[in-house]
């Protein structure tokens, strides 16, 4: 099939569709839309629909023919798919391009979608609105191959700080190996398409571009998203790799520590009956009893695992350290392990 300037065409894996009006490379042809826009698209993707080889001058008369450019793309039919042996596995990416990229100030990009393996792809390419999502792009893209999505401006990239690409593998007309349907959610850095140091050289295109890797040798990509409020949280945990027994006090094997763990539901079968202030002597007790067994070895450690709570616990240990055992040291136990829910105490 020849698609030549000026020729009529739709899209054939996506709406729309216009008037070709020049050619981008060996591969693309910008196509302007009935809004007015130009639109690069890969040359397969374009079918011939009429032809409009005339154009209007701004007096309105019919001007001469635009030079007749023949390129020859692919037949809209199934086809053999070469396959390569890495292509067994999925490596999907997005990438990005500026399109004048001596003014990266002013410039727009464009998006493509990029399959490296042998395998058909039906994808959905989402931004994050609100609490909803909202389809940029979508259709069916060839085994090792990339496709163009979208042209977009600085004004938009405020839309793509949060993206989500969904797509099914498959191939046609012979067994394969069947993967799992795939959604990945990214968070795109968006300063990076101001500078363009950002932009680099990879193998899919000839001028550099920003990789989004969506799947790698099969393995979706996973992004850690963290709140503060979790680190808060998770800093305030005591991090234990076993559980002691609290009621049988004992030296580890591998160190002279002592710990003893004095949270209720390890000293008590149960606490029916018994009021907070019973409650917190009856820990105190065991406070005591722990300090007395071990009154006579000097520079022996314990520590004494009280939790952070509302902190009465261990503001009562603490009162008794300063009244009644002025002799000990004691200091808060190592975050590392306990967090801040424990306090070491040393025999002197």
């Amino acid at each position: 099939m020849n698609v030549k300037i000026g020729d009529k065409v739709r899209f054939l894996n996506s709406v729309g569709g216009g008037i070709v009006r020049r050619f981008k490379g060996n591969d693309q042809v910008i196509v302007e839309d009935e809004d007015g826009f130009d639109i690069p698209v890969l040359i397969r993707e374009c079918v011939v629909v009429g032809d409009n080889m005339m154009t209007r001058s701004s007096a309105g008369r019919p001007s001469a023919p635009a030079p007749q450019v023949q390129v020859t793309a692919p037949a809209p039919q199934p086809e053999k798919v070469e396959e390569t042996a890495e292509g067994e596995r999925l490596n999907v990416f997005l990438a990005y391009l500026p399109i004048d990229p001596k003014s990266m100030q002013q410039t727009r990009y464009e998006a493509y979608f990029v399959n490296e393996s042998n395998y058909f792809l039906f994808y959905n390419y989402m931004s994050r609105q609100n609490n909803s999502w909202m389809s940029r792009s979508q259709g069916l893209i060839e085994p090792n191959t990339k496709i163009f999505m979208e042209e977009f401006g600085k004004e938009d990239l405020n839309e793509l700080e949060r993206i989500c690409v969904q797509f099914i593998a498959f191939k046609k007309d012979k067994p394969y190996a069947m993967k799992n349907s795939v959604s990945v959610e990214l968070r795109l850095d968006t300063v990076k398409f101001y500078k363009l140091h950002c932009f680099l050289d990879n193998d899919y295109f000839d001028e550099p571009a920003i990789l989004a890797p969506i799947v790698r040798q099969d393995i979706p990509e996973r992004q850690m998203l963290i709140s503060a409020a979790a680190i808060q949280e998770a800093m305030q945990q005591k991090v234990r790799e076993e559980k002691v027994t609290p009621t049988v006090v004992k030296k580890k094997a591998e160190a002279p520590i002592i710990e003893v763990d004095l949270h209720t539901e390890q000293l008590l079968d149960t606490t029916a009956g018994m009021d907070s202030t019973a409650i917190l002597n009856y820990q105190l007790d065991k406070f005591h009893e722990v300090l007395k067994e071990y009154a006579g070895v000097k520079g022996q450690k314990i520590v004494f695992i009280h939790g952070k709570g509302e902190g009465v616990l261990r503001k009562a240990i603490e009162n008794e350290l300063k009244t009644k055992y002025k002799q000990y040291f004691y200091q808060d136990a190592s975050f590392r392990e306990y967090g801040f829910g424990a306090t070491m105490v040393t025999i002197k």
